[in-house]
């Protein structure tokens, strides 16, 4: 009993590790997690106040239709859109003519499962952050600078 009991807590435990660090999703969609800076200010990646979870911003690809959906979860809750005429290897590769709906997101590409940073400047900033460090933050524990 004590060896099962024993191996469900480990099994549990590699199946909250790998979920925590965003290992297990769903296939096709991909959530970038980002903190904002209250009472203070962002340099170079950190902030001068205190770091609160921010928006989530999640893309789903649908490459046979050669279309990326977005939409925003949490407080600033922007309209959704879609990227049409995309190249998409995958989930984690693909890149989409920016077009208006740019400015609800923050990327139109994403490359190795990072969200390529936007240089036409109609992409909305953002400081990411791991799925980890969000969850700490969003129930108000410390998370770092």
């Amino acid at each position: 009993m004590r060896i099962w009991l024993t191996l469900a807590v480990v099994i549990s435990l590699l199946g909250l590790l790998a979920w925590i660090s965003d290992s297990i999703r769903p296939q096709s969609e991909r959530t970038i997690y980002t903190a904002r800076c209250t009472d203070g200010a962002w340099a170079e990646n950190r902030c001068s106040g205190k770091l609160i979870a921010g928006d989530r911003y999640r893309f789903r690809v649908l490459k046979a239709h050669r279309e990326v959906l977005f939409w925003t979860i949490g407080e600033s809750a922007e309209p959704s859109g879609k990227f049409i005429n995309c190249v998409i290897e995958d989930s984690g590769n693909w890149r989409c003519p920016a077009g208006a709906s740019i400015s609800f997101t923050i990327t139109n590409a994403m490359a190795n499962g990072e969200p390529a940073r936007d240089t036409s400047g109609s992409g909305r900033a953002y400081n990411r952050i791991a799925k980890w460090r969000w969850f700490l933050l969003s129930m108000g524990l410390p998370g770092g600078h």
